[in-house]
């Protein structure tokens, strides 16, 4: 039979991750030894008290039937945790709300909010789920451009004034992903009131909100005067407490829109198992002692990465935070062919910058989800690659 697609389907098209990761695998089917860093999938385990938590509950037979919702325990959990890290203070069961993983609602929340034709103003480069989302609600995606010049956050005067006056929603991502710069309490200041001006729903995705490196602290969205007013900020436990095949994050703000978010979601699942629930409680409860171990071994990952690159040529900037370094490429590079180069002839996979929108051209992005002997030897096999293809026709690398 001929089952044809839905014209919407034709907006979706296989994404670079589907190329590489075919090419990775005939590598290794050859018995090539490849560093994968293209993939901002955790290698650490979660807390050896979570893993015995959802071990002793799944013992229990009274714990497999539907949950539907986020349970009083893992909610109020959460409120503590934002009150204890961030100074924010959330009455649990109107301004949190469950989510299975972070990307579950940033890719449903804007068929909520917005109709076929509406802007919704996205990060580029920006994580790719921000995009799905969007085309979902078949909405009209807004660029704004992260550009190093800026800091990498975006210039909001730069917005057209049609543009903002039919912008329903705003996405931002700080730390960021791919781009892992930090905002500023002052940039978020300036976002609330260009939110208000405009009546636009600001969306902040806080997934890396632990991982933040040099001392420094990451701001949360709604810790600025106004916020909770105009926004929301979703959260997981998949990188900062390693849990991410769990699928488990939340969504805090205001409670408008998480009512009304509430309402989609209870027609698409039936919330998540009930042990996850109870391990992830337990972490954001109990799991600093895990944060600090997190945070320093992605900072001691960075700095062998960037070390080795600047051993073997190549200087990068430091990553803030994140597992993620967002590097720009030596002169005569475009990402894919960097990227495609790389694995062909060093067996190290990295992601091509433009696969996160057209501003990533001339940046790769690179995973620190080795460990620090693999990325020393990734890094020496990046400088081995550009001392042998670095003045060569780029062609011949791709």
């Amino acid at each position: 039979m001929n089952f044809e697609t839905a014209q919407r389907m034709q907006a979706f098209e296989t994404l670079v991750f589907s190329e590489l990761a075919k090419r990775k695998k005939a590598k290794m089917a050859r018995g090539e030894d490849v560093i994968d860093l293209s993939i901002g999938s955790p290698d650490l385990p979660p807390a050896r008290e979570v893993m015995e938590c959802l071990t002793r509950n799944i013992q229990d037979p009274a714990q497999y039937g539907y949950t539907l919702t986020g349970t009083d325990e893992f909610l109020e959990a959460v409120t503590v945790y934002y009150r204890e890290r961030f100074g924010v203070a959330l009455d649990p069961q109107q301004e949190v709300m469950m989510t299975m993983g972070s990307q579950d609602g940033l890719v449903h929340l804007p068929m909520v909010f917005a109709n076929p034709g509406d802007v919704i103003l996205v990060p580029d480069p920006g994580y790719t789920a921000y995009e799905t989302g969007v085309l979902t609600a078949e909405a009209e995606l807004y660029p704004m451009p992260l550009k190093k010049e800026n800091k990498f956050l975006p210039d909001l005067e730069a917005i057209p004034e049609d543009v903002a006056h039919r912008a329903k929603m705003m996405i931002l991502n700080f730390p960021g992903n791919p781009v892992p710069a930090l905002a500023s309490r002052a940039f978020f200041e300036q976002v609330v009131q260009f939110a208000k001006r405009y009546n636009i729903l600001v969306v902040h995705d806080f997934a890396y909100s632990e991982l933040v490196f040099d001392g420094q602290k990451a701001t949360s969205f709604l810790e600025v005067e106004g916020a909770k007013d105009i926004g929301v900020e979703f959260n997981s436990l998949s990188k900062s407490f390693n849990m991410a095949g769990c699928r488990i994050g939340y969504l805090v703000g205001n409670a408008e829109v998480l009512a009304a978010f509430n309402r989609l979601k209870s027609n698409l699942d039936y919330g998540v198992f009930l042990p996850i629930q109870k391990a992830a409680a337990m972490a954001l409860r109990e799991g600093r002692e895990l944060l600090a171990d997190n945070v320093k071994a992605y900072e001691a990952r960075r700095n062998v990465l960037v070390k080795g690159l600047a051993q073997g040529g190549w200087p990068i900037d430091p990553p803030q935070a994140t597992m993620f370094a967002w590097a720009q490429l030596p002169e005569g590079w475009t990402s894919k062919e960097f990227a495609y180069g790389l694995l062909e002839h060093a067996a190290v996979v990295v992601t091509p910058g433009d696969a996160f929108g057209q501003h990533g051209e001339g940046f790769v992005r690179i995973a620190l989800v080795q460990s620090e002997s693999r990325l020393q030897e990734a890094a020496r096999r990046i400088g081995d690659f550009l001392r042998t293809y670095g003045k060569i026709k780029t062609e011949q690398a791709y």
